[in-house]
């Protein structure tokens, strides 16, 4: 009954999640070390934490993108405009749009649900860990 909402968005949450990590784990990477050693640690810090977040919500922003575009190519919904605000919308668990995916995909946008919340929960990890590394600022 709903062996197809698995099928598709089962892959695309592991493949969301392994791209997440991996571009996050490069984002700190890049940005952390280079901190730790320079002088002005204090504006330093709040640069790289700045920098995280705007990493953050573009990684977001494009696997709620890769939603959007499993939605349409499903016929689950109408059009990619619709399709990115359902699922921005069901990533976060805001869901206040009047959107509605197909009967048969229903589950598809709980599966996302389900996804965005690990994903949040990954970008609270990594974010704990890059600033327990540049707390306090080393000046």
């Amino acid at each position: 009954m709903w062996t197809s909402d698995w099928e598709f968005g089962l892959p695309l949450a592991v493949a969301t999640i392994v791209f997440h990590v991996a571009a996050f784990m490069l984002t700190t990477r890049a940005l952390v070390p280079e901190v730790a050693g320079r002088n002005n640690g204090h504006y330093r810090f709040i640069a790289t934490v700045g920098l995280l977040a705007v990493a953050a919500a573009l990684l977001h922003g494009l696997e709620g993108l890769a939603w959007a575009q499993l939605y349409v190519w499903l016929g689950a919904l109408p059009d990619f405009r619709t399709a990115v605000l359902y699922s921005l919308g069901a990533m976060t668990s805001y869901g206040h749009a009047d959107i509605y995916l197909e009967r048969q995909w229903m589950l598809l946008g709980t599966i996302e649900a389900v996804n965005g919340l690990i994903l949040f929960g990954l970008t609270t990890a990594f974010f704990f860990a890059a600033i327990q590394k540049l707390w306090p600022p080393r000046s």
